[in-house]
Order: structure tokens, then C-alpha cells, then sequence
């Protein structure tokens, strides 16, 4: 298989290199949240590492489901909600292999999509369609990481990857995804990066 490995991800949080990990929610999920744009539903957090957005919406009452292969960030996502008196399942899966055993009202996808090889993107956009239901939404966070090797020579560098908005149009075309117009929220990233926080609704 193409790309970082559960070992990989794991080495990560042995050594303590997890960049990522803000140590709170996202602003934009709190955004959203707190506009009203995701209220309490049945909605699933694929590759949740640390755990901090499944928490805040086990807090706000949603029926959440917390995914990653990593042993060390299930771990820590359960220490997590156990410390703040949260219920949520939080299941050790390959999300490119797991189903959920009923459809989802919502999916929020923040650093799951640009932690996986393109080679996959493919495959895991298909996932995402299959676990929502008709009219469900896909809270995407879409990393923009600009690499000097991939502009210039086509190397393909990562994690995380960078998500070309262009490229997420064609992973998630407007025949099955319903895309708001642009500008997109930009949201800062502990790695120097930024995020495109773009909600799509499944046609």
C-alpha cells in the first residue's frame, strides 16, 4: 500500500512529532457548531487522533463515531473522552475498510483526507459517499500544503498532501456533491499551513 503506514502514525505519537494536534477543537468546527450549520446528529470523525473534535461534539450531544488505525490515538481519544466524562465509540479501523452499521447524517473530515497517499483519494472519497446518507453533509477541512517538488518535478509529498481545491472538485464532482460558491474560510494550521473549510451536501 502507497503511503504512511499505521506504524508510521504511530512512531509519531511515540516520539511526541504530532504537529497537528492543536490540544483543543478546531475554531472551525466550533464555527460551525456554534452557527447552527452542524447541530447534534449521528456523524463520524475519521482519522480522530487526539480526539479533541470527537469530544466537543460528545459534549454538544452527538451521536459521534471516532475512527483512526493508530493504536496510540485511539488510546489517547478514549483517555480523552474518559477525563471529561464523555461518552463516544471510538473504533481502531482502516477507514478505507470500515463501514458504519447504519448511514450518517454528517462526516467531519479535517486531517484525514491529506494524511492518506493520493494514490488512495479515489477510494476513500467512495468511502465517504457510501457512509453518508442522501442529504447528508461532509464538513471538509481541504489542506493546503504547496510543495516547491510537487510545482516544479510532479513528486508527490507528503504527509500531510496537499489538497488542490481543483483536485477536490474532481475527487468530489458536483454530479454526486452539492459545493458552495467560493471564497472558502480559510483556517490556520499548527504546521504553517492553512485549511479550506468547505461543507458539501450528498446528492
Amino acid at each position: 500500500m502507497s503511503g504512511p503506514t499505521s506504524a508510521f502514525w504511530q512512531e509519531r505519537f511515540d516520539k511526541q512529532e504530532t504537529r497537528w494536534d492543536r490540544g483543543a477543537p478546531s475554531p472551525q468546527l466550533l464555527a460551525w457548531l456554534d452557527s447552527g450549520a452542524l447541530a447534534p446528529c449521528r456523524i463520524a470523525v475519521p482519522g480522530c487522533g487526539g480526539g479533541w473534535e470527537v469530544a466537543e461534539l460528545a459534549r454538544r450531544g452527538f451521536d459521534v463515531i471516532g475512527i483512526d488505525y493508530t493504536e496510540a490515538a485511539v488510546e489517547r481519544s478514549r483517555a480523552l473522552l474518559a477525563s471529561q466524562h464523555l461518552t463516544a465509540r471510538i473504533e481502531r479501523a482502516d477507514v478505507l475498510a470500515w463501514q458504519p452499521d447504519a448511514p450518517l447524517d454528517a462526516i467531519y473530515e479535517q486531517t484525514c483526507l491529506c494524511a492518506i497517499h493520493p494514490d488512495h483519494w479515489t477510494a476513500y472519497a467512495a468511502q465517504l459517499q457510501r457512509w453518508l446518507k442522501p442529504g447528508g453533509t461532509l464538513f471538509a477541512l481541504f489542506m493546503q500544503m504547496v510543495r516547491p517538488g510537487a510545482t516544479q518535478e510532479g513528486l508527490i509529498e507528503g504527509p500531510p498532501y496537499h489538497c488542490d481545491i481543483n483536485a477536490m472538485r474532481a475527487l468530489f464532482p458536483a454530479t454526486q456533491w452539492d459545493w458552495p460558491k467560493p471564497p472558502y474560510a480559510q483556517v490556520q494550521h499548527p504546521s504553517l499551513s492553512h485549511e479550506l473549510a468547505v461543507p458539501l451536501r450528498r446528492r
